[in-house]
């Protein structure tokens, strides 16, 4: 079996229902671990720090940038948001499975970095389904909804970039392909060429 661990990049539209998917599988497998973000904005009351952001300064975050230790950055409203490289690399030396949860361009600059993670785009159901769910949260007007229903079609263009498409309309069976997807690329050749030797080496001579 492979030892090192699978370097898992999730996107999907806002109103997709990536957080409750992530809830779900972290809840079914305990070898997973979740990507904490680095930003340059102030932490808001009771946010902590390592645990929901790496609070750090534009500096600090600049110098990572140049140092080639951000698998993926985007600047937002003034600050930074990105995936600090190191933390990552550690887990997935330890043979962690490390899911990213990120939007499609940043998604894309991993994906650039690290050409082995694997890519998967959440979809709904249909825009209709989507759209009854934005609605369904009651938190924002009509001008932000359709915003926000606009950004879900630029997203959705570029499933094409993603190896994997999973459609959520029911819980449990979009957990459990993604489930399945982590299964079976822990089984490719290209993962396991050092397990497959060691059978050969050790094979007795008939």
């Amino acid at each position: 079996m492979a030892e090192k661990g699978l370097l898992v990049v999730i996107s999907a539209p806002s109103g997709g229902g990536k957080g409750t998917i992530m809830k779900e599988l972290f809840a079914q497998d305990d070898n997973l671990r979740l990507s904490v973000s680095a930003t340059t904005r102030d932490p808001r009351p009771g946010e902590v720090d390592g645990t929901h952001y790496y609070f750090i300064s534009r500096e600090e975050f600049e110098a990572l940038i140049n140092q080639g230790k951000m698998l993926e950055h985007a600047e937002y409203v003034g600050n930074y948001y990105g995936t600090p490289r190191g933390p990552v690399e550690d887990w997935l030396v330890e043979g962690h499975d490390v899911l990213l949860e990120i939007e499609v361009q940043g998604g894309a600059q991993v994906k650039k970095l690290m050409p082995e993670c694997v890519s998967i785009f959440v979809l709904p159901p249909s825009m209709k389904v989507l759209e009854e769910r934005l609605r369904g949260r009651g938190t924002e007007g009509e001008t932000t909804l359709q915003e926000r229903l606009s950004t879900a079609r630029q997203e959705i263009l570029h499933v094409k970039d993603y190896d994997y498409i999973v459609f959520n309309d029911r819980l449990e069976d979009a957990v459990s392909d993604i489930l399945a997807i982590l299964r079976a690329e822990k089984l490719k050749y290209s993962r396991n060429t050092d397990s497959a030797e060691r059978v050969l080496n050790n094979a007795e001579t008939v």
